[in-house]
């Protein structure tokens, strides 16, 4: 118990370095922003398509256990642009903040334009992620409850396999299937299965979101019942805004932690942004 404490306290102390690097260059959040703009303006274009296309007609006309291979086909389409346009932007944040974090000044377009450097690269990765993504769901929807437990197994492993892909492609300019291996090597050299630190941002970013979810929409729902729209109505804004921005930060968070935990793992030592006993005890060895 005494070591989970620890580590609780090596992720939060993490946590803070993190922040600390981003509140030096906060434009590092217009990466995450424009990531999820357009994420969501491709699941809306790929709906209406879809949608013209008959595709949830054929889905509906079809038994209940057995998707067609046309759905499919929309997912795994789906899933490579998908893929292709979250990669491209973390890319681009991974690079400016391991830019940042060894001293340097950083702009959106240095960082957009090494990431369009690596265009080739970052598709192919998209393409291995796709096809992943979409045999696991295969299994879940076929195998049914050994499916999703496949699914979550080998998905968790292929997260942590795959954690160091993007600053392998920032900076050693490899191609996708050696970035992940290259990626699965660090993580068995330099800390084991857990990722300490990523899961304690994940775990704050998740508490924040949790309180305005709380307060805003609980609050709104109140405020609703009691009659008091407009104190509902603003209370649901502050929820939105709230979460939005919590999702924006956490993205940039985990960006710049992954930056150093690579160049630690990679270089056997922290940028200069980051204290060298606080990473290394973010570490966790395989054999500890």
């Amino acid at each position: 118990m005494p070591d989970f404490f620890d580590r609780a306290e090596r992720s939060w102390q993490l946590v803070r370095a993190s922040w600390n690097v981003l509140r030096s260059d906060r434009e590092l959040l217009l990466l995450p922003a424009a990531s999820g703009a357009a994420a969501v303006a491709l699941g809306a274009s790929f709906l209406g398509l879809a949608f013209e296309g008959g595709v949830f007609e054929r889905v509906q006309g079809a038994m209940v256990d057995h998707i067609p291979l046309s759905l499919y086909a929309w997912i795994f389409i789906w899933y490579i642009v998908q893929y292709f346009i979250v990669f491209f932007f973390n890319t681009a944040l991974v690079a400016a903040a391991l830019d940042r974090l060894n001293g340097g000044q950083p702009t959106l377009r240095d960082a957009l334009a090494l990431a369009a450097s690596r265009t080739g690269q970052i598709f192919g990765y998209a393409v291995i992620s796709a096809t992943v993504g979409i045999l696991l769901h295969a299994l879940s929807e076929r195998l049914g409850i050994v499916g999703r437990i496949i699914e979550g197994v080998v998905g968790v492993a292929w997260t942590a396999a795959t954690f160091l892909v993007v600053p392998v492609l920032v900076v050693e300019d490899v191609g996708p299937v050696e970035a992940i291996r290259r990626s699965a090597s660090l993580l068995r050299r330099s800390w084991g299965e857990n990722l300490i630190g990523n899961g304690g941002i994940s775990f704050a970013m998740s508490c924040a979101c949790g309180a305005f979810g709380l307060v805003g929409i609980g609050g709104g729902t109140i405020a609703m019942q009691a009659g008091n729209e407009p104190l509902s109505v603003l209370l649901y804004a502050v929820a939105f805004v709230g979460i939005l921005a919590t999702l924006l930060v956490g993205s940039a968070l985990t960006a710049i932690y992954t930056a150093s935990l690579y160049c630690y793992a990679a270089f056997g030592e922290p940028p200069r942004g980051f204290d060298q006993n606080l990473i290394r005890g973010a570490f966790v060895d395989r054999k500890s």
